[in-house]
């Protein structure tokens, strides 16, 4: 890899306000204020306080897909309990030109990865054939997150013009973030999205930043700091994120 490609990884980051393994666990109730993420980055994912939706983060902009796949714009003062995020400065672009199945894009993706020991930030432009994909509603009791999950509303959406925005996460860091491809979804109008749990893309392009740094901030909480996270919650968390 040329001397400008390194140098652009090593100065990109992933900015962590919490570990995952919280969330999974029933911690997310917290006092994160939208405007401290955006001081680490203009692009992401993640939930709201109490687990009210999914979060999309574009061109500094942050979006809650609400349990009913309605989409709302939000304000700085709105509170999260995880946001992964970074300032995206894509390296290398590539191009969707035909329909692909849900495996043949998700190999198709992971063939971009030159190595699957960094971190990646994806950001997939462009017209989706389908997308199957995911909220939750908020949470009055703070239940682990595979019990929520039952609870979830499924979106089937299709010939869709929207981005798909999200991380690559290595596997030995699945305790911070969820590994293997962690993708939102967004439509172009701004009328619906979420958690992407299938997709087949039609038309798109394909920004890829290759990240080698890993900031993460630990909760100050007192449910968090007591909290034995012993557990291997793994299984959890890909039965709730697959």
């Amino acid at each position: 890899m040329e001397a400008k490609g390194k140098s652009a990884i090593h100065e990109s980051r992933i900015y962590l306000c919490a570990p995952v393994n919280a969330l999974v666990e029933g911690i997310y109730k917290q006092n994160i204020p939208l405007s401290e993420i955006k001081k680490h980055g203009d692009f992401g994912l993640g939930t709201f306080d109490a687990l009210d939706g999914e979060m999309v983060v574009l061109d500094g902009k942050v979006y809650q897909i609400a349990s009913d796949g309605h989409v709302n714009s939000v304000e700085d003062d709105a509170l999260t309990p995880f946001a992964c995020v970074t300032f995206y400065k894509p390296l290398t672009h590539d191009e969707i030109t035909r329909e692909m199945s849900h495996d043949e894009f998700m190999e198709w993706m992971y063939g971009l990865l030159p190595s699957q020991n960094l971190f990646y930030a994806f950001r997939i432009e462009g017209l989706f054939a389908h997308i199957k994909a995911r909220s939750v509603p908020k949470q009055e009791c703070y239940r682990p997150l595979v019990e929520v999950s039952k609870e979830q509303s499924i979106f089937d959406f299709h010939n869709l013009e929207g981005t798909l925005a999200g991380f690559y996460t290595p596997s030995f860091m699945s305790s911070l973030s969820v590994s293997g491809l962690h993708l939102h979804s967004l439509s172009a109008d701004l009328e619906c999205g979420g958690h992407m749990l299938k997709c087949r893309p039609q038309k798109a392009r394909v920004g890829v930043q290759f990240i080698g740094a890993l900031e993460l901030a630990l909760p100050m909480s007192l449910e968090y700091l007591t909290w034995d996270f012993r557990r291997d919650m793994e299984k959890d968390l890909n039965k709730i994120e697959k």
